[in-house]
């Protein structure tokens, strides 16, 4: 437990409280720690099949604060790995659910379903996500759930070792509140040849974004596109293979279609990856060869495979750094939710703003063609705009964020007399900070300002 407080905040281990984990038996279950905080994973004190139960299952009660030393009725570090990998989703589908997921179903669909009216898709797919708002968990819009549980543990230790002023690393460069990245998967050749009108709204804005790019199948990738892309400061990833719906259908396959997808990302020589539709299957990450991947949404109500990793920021799946999906996307906004507004993105962008978090979205080029989608869009880009000038939020292409993430992960902080140092890579960018102890609240301070930063439950 003592890793994974150090590897969220970078706060120095000798400083951390030694947590008690007890011998653990029985079923994974769902359980909470308090308001908010629904756990999955094994637990003395009892677990409930369901994530509607779990106040009867709060394993509050059973925790214990000593001297220097936490006792949970549970594995801390495990309950924050089932949460981030999704172990939990299996527990969440419905019969309806399972029926459809079923292999020879989604195999015949994307065989047919080039051929079926644009409507009638869309039709299927309200549908199927007919039970979006009945969901209790993840919570919607924007799930917190790891990044509560990490800010509790982190109280808990401060409390058992007599700390008031926790200092860590802040989380992003030069003390910048929040970190802002946009992305554009290219869905068909119309949003391939539209690109170039999307990078001029887009630099119109002072925005720079990535591009996924499908490299089998759907379309051509000339050269000369992938060369203007990255010659206008925007990025190029690869997105799936060929964005059938297939690749994480079994292990064999995967790995023949893994070693492929690195032959692209080689190719390219792109840092980047998400899946086609936002599939994933994170406990096989460790046969890809890129650098960062996209693929995780933080709550999935509105994806294809739901679920969701239940946190706002970066964190490493094996040697691959995550960059979770944290706000709608285009598609589910405008086609499943027929939301032709800025409101529910505005939403998830305070409620981010609120956890010092990762504010990341998806605008696919095919979708954004259309006038009125596009208007929509442009709305948004005038709204970060502003949120950018006015609270110094750092706006950035993925693989910068990917690079800071890496760098932060190997900063340590140093005592130097009564002073902290931090050491590192790319530390001169790093801020220290304080976690501050403020009844039952955690208030986060950057050293050195003049006022509190942010107030987080």
């Amino acid at each position: 437990m003592i890793h994974t407080l150090t590897d969220y905040y970078r706060v120095p281990e000798s400083l951390v409280g030694r947590f008690s984990t007890p011998h653990l038996s029985g079923p994974n279950g769902f359980f909470s720690l308090g308001p908010q905080t629904t756990c999955y994973g094994q637990c003395q004190s009892g677990v409930s099949t369901k994530p509607r139960d779990v106040a009867s299952c709060d394993a509050s009660s059973a925790t214990f604060v000593a001297r220097s030393e936490i006792r949970f009725p549970f594995d801390a570090a495990q309950v924050i790995e089932n949460l981030r990998s999704e172990r939990y989703e299996r527990e969440l589908v419905p019969p309806r659910e399972r029926a459809v997921n079923q292999e020879w179903v989604r195999k015949c669909y994307y065989f047919v379903r080039e051929l079926l009216p644009v409507s009638f898709r869309r039709h299927l797919q309200r549908a199927y996500f007919s039970d979006w708002k009945s969901r209790v968990f993840p919570a919607w819009p924007v799930d917190f759930t790891v990044d509560t549980l990490h800010e509790k543990f982190l109280r808990l230790s401060m409390e058992s070792m007599g700390i008031e002023r926790m200092p860590f690393i802040w989380f992003w460069p030069y003390g910048a509140p929040n970190c802002l990245i946009m992305t554009h998967d290219v869905e068909t050749s119309k949003g391939r040849d539209f690109t170039p009108q999307l990078m001029d709204l887009d630099d119109s804005y002072g925005i720079k974004a990535s591009f996924q790019v499908i490299p089998e199948k759907r379309y051509e990738v000339p050269d000369e596109y992938v060369r203007e892309i990255r010659s206008r400061g925007f990025e190029f990833n690869v997105h799936d293979l060929n964005h059938d719906g297939h690749l994480y259908r079994e292990r064999e396959e995967f790995v023949r279609r893994a070693a492929r997808i690195n032959g692209y990302v080689h190719r390219y020589n792109a840092r980047g990856f998400r899946a086609g539709a936002m599939y994933r299957n994170q406990d096989w990450y460790d046969a890809f060869e890129f650098s960062y991947d996209m693929s995780v949404p933080n709550v999935a109500h509105l994806e294809p495979l739901r679920g969701g990793c239940c946190t706002v920021m970066p964190y490493f799946v094996g040697k691959i750094v995550e960059l979770p999906l944290t706000a709608a996307q285009d598609y589910s906004l405008f086609h499943i939710l027929n939301d032709y507004s800025t409101d529910l993105w505005k939403q998830q962008l305070a409620l981010i703003r609120g956890r010092n978090g990762l504010m990341s979205f998806i605008a696919h080029p095919d979708y954004l063609i259309e006038p009125r989608a596009r208007a929509v869009y442009e709305a948004l880009l005038n709204h970060l705009r502003e949120m950018i000038t006015r609270e110094a939020i750092w706006a950035a292409l993925p693989g910068d964020v990917d690079r800071w993430w890496r760098a932060r992960s190997e900063m340590k902080l140093v005592a130097q007399g009564s002073e902290w140092e931090i050491v590192g890579p790319e530390k001169e960018k790093a801020r220290l900070a304080y976690a501050v102890l403020d009844g039952n609240r955690l208030i986060y301070e950057l050293a050195g300002a003049s006022s509190r930063n942010s107030i987080v439950r």
